[in-house]
Parts: structure tokens; sequence; C-alpha cells
């Protein structure tokens, strides 16, 4: 172990170590869960401190070597290195002030390496003084947290539902003649084709495309130069200003300083509502996941209507069993998600006067939330919906007896007499066309003609 400072006096690091004193403190005081800031958030993080030194340095407020030892530092992080130095526990401070002074301390022991001098000096770059000059992790976690959750649905969930949508489209496509059962209330009723169900789980994906894609402009709001409360004390006027024109150089995305930073600071709107949008699209993958389980569900003893692909085998104890594994992956991704969403919902409720107080655990459940969506949607693209066929004799089979083939006589007979014809075929295990037939309500012509499945979708 070995000796370092910061302003509450000495603690004891690991020997090598690139983080200091602040990060030991929130170690050996938040050991509660195990979970560390998700890799997304630290790399929006490392950004906001290279946008920082290079704002900094071009308003003359930071020495252009400790700028530039800062931005190599900062780098590196981006590049996945030192990914071992961030120890602290998601449950922490709520400003995420610990995460931050980790981030601090790792590039300013590097940048001193860099220059020459110790790790653990403190000097000739300053954990507060220099890497953090300008800030507060009050917005700098948020800003951080934006970073993440933007850049990752754009480049990871947002490909992967799309990719989910194209795939329920082409089975859409190609089952768009088959006509098979259609249930309601988990009952008989009239007929769709298995293009049609699929059509509908496409809508779907289509629609929380929708809902996501909505949900990214304000996240393209930071709250970056609000400093502690939002008025920017001990920043320069123009640091805001220069600071988010590089990360949006960085990424490509139009970031922006927030019009009102005491509302970005105070509460976390912005990934609340992608959080909705997240919740939105769970909500549907379980009921789309779910309906092809049904579907499928047999070989023998269920609907039997399609098959999913085999992907391992499904019991220890049962030869033979194959079980829809990704099925239900995705059911548990499900549940994770909406349980999120009724964390960050409670987390953006937490804002006290000018901070809000859970960003850490906001920034944890938002991002894996998207992280978790957008790979399980990428394996059912292209391990599952690409390999469902379906048993055309088994559609075909439970549509014939069908007794809601009676439908289409309700014009022609009347509901209470078609509904009488729909209780004799239940009870003596006629279908409805034998029936029609023998009680000459229609010829064995008419009968063909008038209950067609095909003219009924």
């Amino acid at each position: 172990m070995v000796k370092v400072f910061d302003s509450m006096g000495e603690m004891e690091v690991p020997e090598g170590a690139y983080y200091g004193a602040s990060t030991q403190r929130a170690v050996v005081n938040f050991p509660v869960s195990g979970y560390r800031m998700p890799e997304s958030v630290l790399r929006g993080l490392a950004l906001v401190k290279m946008a920082a030194a290079r704002a900094n340095s071009g308003l003359g407020v930071l020495e252009e070597a400790l700028a530039e030892a800062i931005l190599q530092a900062a780098g590196e992080v981006l590049e996945g290195r030192f990914a071992d130095q961030f120890p602290v526990d998601v449950f922490q401070t709520g400003s995420g002030t610990s995460t931050n002074m980790n981030m601090n301390e790792v590039l300013a022991a590097r940048a001193n390496e860099i220059l020459g001098a110790h790790p653990q000096g403190r000097k000739p770059v300053h954990p507060n003084d220099h890497v953090n000059l300008g800030q507060s992790s009050n917005d700098v976690i948020p800003t951080a947290m934006h970073i993440a959750a933007r850049v990752q649905v754009q480049e990871a969930l947002l490909p992967a539902l799309a990719a989910l949508r194209t795939s329920l489209e082409e089975k859409a496509s190609g089952f768009r003649s088959l006509v098979k059962l259609g249930r309601t209330h988990m009952q008989d009723a009239v007929p769709v084709t298995l293009g049609q169900e699929f059509s509908g789980w496409a809508s779907m994906v289509s629609h929380s495309l929708e809902a996501v894609g909505a949900a990214l402009p304000p996240l393209e709001e930071v709250p970056l130069g609000g400093t502690a409360v939002g008025t920017g004390l001990n920043a320069h006027p123009g640091f805001a200003g220069e600071a988010v024109s590089f990360i949006s150089g960085k990424t490509g995305i139009a970031f922006r300083v927030s019009p009102n930073r005491f509302a970005a600071q105070g509460g976390m709107g912005a990934l609340t509502g992608l959080m909705k949008a997240l919740a939105l699209y769970a909500t549907s993958l379980v009921k789309i996941v779910s309906d092809l389980r049904l579907l499928a569900s047999g070989p023998r003893g269920g609907i039997g209507e399609i098959r999913l692909p085999a992907l391992q085998p499904g019991s220890s104890l049962m030869p033979g069993k194959v079980n829809p594994v990704l099925i239900e992956s995705a059911v548990q991704v499900g549940a994770r998600v909406l349980g999120n969403d009724v964390t960050v919902s409670m987390a953006n409720a937490s804002g006290i006067l000018e901070l809000n107080l859970a960003m850490p655990l906001t920034g944890f459940a938002v991002t894996e939330s998207v992280n978790i969506l957008a790979s399980i949607s990428r394996l059912l693209a292209e391990r599952c919906i690409p390999g469902i066929t379906a048993d055309e004799e088994r559609c075909a089979e439970l549509v014939e007896k069908s007794l809601a083939l009676v439908t289409p006589l309700v014009a022609r007979i009347g509901y209470d007499r078609a509904a009488q014809l729909a209780t004799e075929a239940l009870e003596s295990g006629r279908t409805i066309g034998e029936l029609v037939v023998e009680k000459g309500i229609l010829s064995a012509e008419e009968a063909d003609q008038v209950l067609d499945p095909k003219k009924m979708v």
C-alpha cells in the first residue's frame, strides 16, 4: 500500500493505483453492491474532461502543457486503458462526486506521469485545480450521462431495433398468405394470416423506434458550465460553449448547452424521458416474444403453429426437450428494464432544490437498459426470427375446426342462430361446414364459398 493525501488528510491506496485518497475514501464508504459505474458513463466523463482541458487551455486559464497531458490521459481512458482504476460503487453520494473525483485523480496521476513527475504527487497537475477546473460534479456527471445515453442509443439500440423490425417484416412478407386461427381472450377467433401477426409485431417495434428517437433531442442539452448550482461560479464565461462544441465535434452529435441549467441539474428529465421510451419498447418486446413462445408451444401438447430455431438442449433431465431460450432471455430483459423505469422515475423525483440526488443510479439504470435491450434485440434479429418456420398443416387443421367460422353466417341467419350452430358444433365435435350443409342452411358449394378462411382475412 502507498500513502496518498487529499484535503482531508492521509489515506492508503494499493501500490500502482492511479486513483487517490478521495477515491479510496469512497471505496471504504460505499461497499454496497459491487456494481461499478458503467463504462459508457466513464467514457462520457473522460470526454467531458478532454473538452474541459481543451476549452480552458484555449481560454488561457490552463497552461497548455498541462492541458495536453490531461488530453492524452483522457484519450487513453477513452481507449479502454485504466479500466481497473474506477472501483467506486454505483450506490455512492447522489451527485456522483466520488466518480468525478475518481476520474480527476486518475487523469491527474497519468498526466503527471506523462510530464515526468510522480503520479501521486498532485503536481504539476492537480485533480481539482486543473482536471476539474471550471467544473463541479453537479454539472459534469449529468453531462457525462447524457453523452453516454445519447451515443449508446445511436450506436447500439437504434440499429438493433431496426434490424429486429426488418427481420419481422421479412417474415410478415413470407407468411402473408398463410391463413391461421386468430385468437382473442385465448379463445378461438376469426382467421388471420401469420403474416398479419408478424406485421403487427414489426409495427410495434417501429413505434418504439419512433418513441426512442423522439427522446433523443432533450439528451443533447447538457448542463456543463453550471458548476455547483447552475450559476456557473468559477467557470470562465466562454467555458461551456467551447467545451460543448468540442464534445459535439468528437461525437458527431449536436450537443448544446442547456438553456436552463437549474432544471438540468435539479432534475433528470431528459434521461427519465428516454427511460419511458425504453420501457414502452420493453412492454412491446415482452408481448412479441410471449406471443411467439405461445404459438410455438408444444411440440405436441401446445398450439404448435410455428417452430422456433433449436439453439440448445432444454432440459438436464428430459432428453430431446428444446426450450425457447432467447424468448425467455428477452422476457427477463423486459422485466429488468421495467424495474429500471420505476427506479429512474423515483430517482428523478429525488431532486431537492438545486440538485438531483440520485444521479449515479440514474446513469446506471438508463445505460444498462439501453445495453441489454440492444443486445437482446440484435440476438432476436439474428438468431431467432429468421429461423422461424410455420407448420402449415397444423394451421389449416385448427382453422378448419374453428367455431369462429360461423361468423360470416350472422348476416344470413342472425347472431342467435349462428351461436346455436357454434354450440352444437362444439358439443357434437362436428365442423361448422358440416352442420350448415347437413341442416340445409347452405349447399356444399355455398359453404365452400362463404366459409372459406382465405376470404375472412
